[in-house]
């Protein structure tokens, strides 16, 4: 099945995810998109790709005007895009691309939308957000299939804001941030350090979120006999005033830089816990959404701790496992009383999930790509109804 895959950043390492997923289930992918990096990559997981111009985080303006004007110009992806049965667009402004590259290139194709962050300009009742989110709901109404990678965007924002189910009836599909693991048997979780204080906190991924960032730094300089915090990933830098003078400035704070797939597991080894809470779009996408390092930390032996009354938080409490704060401010308190028996529970209720909670397969791979195909019945009961009829499937 050829596929043409229109992403908000070509440099983005779930891009990758998602590719290598795509071609593990029998799709062909062409890629087309913008990139937050000054070269871009000619192309990715052996998919050709083409660099549609340079994005910027922050610059919503600039990225608005680049996505109008790629629009409009999209008829010159005719002859690259010929024959692709399905067109997906990952975030809204690629699929304003992708479904102009479908009328104006003559394309039968199937729409999938995927909706992977809510911003909170989608929910202000101002008129950019007025204007986004009638554009959003036009494009949704066009789309063949919503990819979602938690319930609660669905429950949160797609039924009550975007009238999905009601005057909306694209079929869902959620595809959770699982790590993927192809051929090769799957790496093993490796042996925690040793029980006790300084406990290690990792924060891997997308580092974007200042008052974590805070939080953290300020009990590290204060408790350094309690707590040890090693921080991995891609920082976006402009949501802080200087990331690098903060870390450098806490001698318990520590920046690994970026990472592969092939360093989860000594990441995950090299800590007790794992930092999955966010606040950078308090009360809006940060309390949907269900985070890669949720799964990355399940898969390999970090115990996530997240807040109470967020959908990371629910996750836990529905599985049994992981550490639920009611506010930020009890971390050092639940630090400054866990005893190495009650940190041996936490890692064996972490050990009793099944792989399949945080990690997916072949298997996976080829379902998503028929589902692709087939994008199945309309809304309906999204998140009741069995595996086979809600849509619900591990990616």
């Amino acid at each position: 099945m050829k596929l043409a895959y229109f992403v908000h950043d070509l440099s983005d390492p779930a891009v990758a995810r998602r590719l290598r997923m795509l071609k593990a289930g029998g799709a062909d992918p062409v890629v087309l998109g913008f990139c937050r990096t000054d070269a871009a990559p000619e192309r990715l997981e052996g998919c050709p790709t083409v660099n549609l111009g340079r994005t910027y985080d922050a610059r919503l303006g600039h990225r608005a005007k680049l996505t109008a004007l790629t629009a409009l110009k999209a008829r010159r992806f005719k002859a690259l895009i010929a024959g692709a049965e399905v067109v997906m667009a990952r975030q809204l402004e690629m699929l304003a691309i992708a479904d102009a590259a479908r009328l104006l290139c003559g394309l039968k194709a199937r729409l999938v939308y995927e909706a992977l962050d809510i911003h909170r300009m989608m929910v202000q009742d101002t008129v950019k957000g007025l204007a986004m989110r009638g554009i959003e709901k036009a494009l949704l109404k066009r789309s063949d299939l919503l990819v979602v990678s938690s319930p609660a965007f669905v429950d949160a924002y797609f039924k009550p804001i975007q009238g999905l189910g009601d005057d909306v009836h694209t079929p869902v599909l959620l595809v959770e941030n699982k790590v993927l693991e192809l051929g090769a048997a799957p790496s093993a979780a490796l042996p925690p350090p040793p029980p006790g204080p300084p406990w290690r906190i990792g924060w891997m991924g997308a580092i974007r979120c200042r008052r974590s960032l805070d939080i953290l730094t300020d009990l590290a300089a204060r408790r350094p006999d309690l707590v040890e915090v090693r921080i991995h990933g891609r920082p976006a830098y402009v949501e802080f005033e200087d990331f690098d003078a903060q870390v450098a400035a806490t001698p318990k704070v520590t920046f690994g830089g970026a990472y592969t797939a092939a360093d989860l597991p000594r990441l995950y080894g090299d800590v007790h816990f794992c930092w999955a809470i966010d606040f950078m779009e308090e009360g809006l996408n940060s309390s949907w959404l269900l985070p890669n390092r949720l799964y990355e930390s399940g898969r390999f032996g970090g115990i996530p701790i997240a807040l109470e009354g967020v959908q990371t938080g629910r996750y836990l409490a529905e599985h049994g496992f992981g550490v639920r704060l009611e506010a930020p401010e009890d971390l050092e308190a639940f630090l400054a009383g866990l005893t190495p028996g009650r940190f041996a529970a936490l890692r064996a209720e972490l050990a009793a999930q099944p792989q399949s909670a945080f990690s997916a397969d072949e298997s996976d791979c080829r379902r998503l790509v028929e589902r692709l195909k087939k994008p199945g019945e309309p809304l309906g009961s999204y998140g009741q109804a069995s595996e086979s009829t809600s849509g619900k499937i591990a990616a």
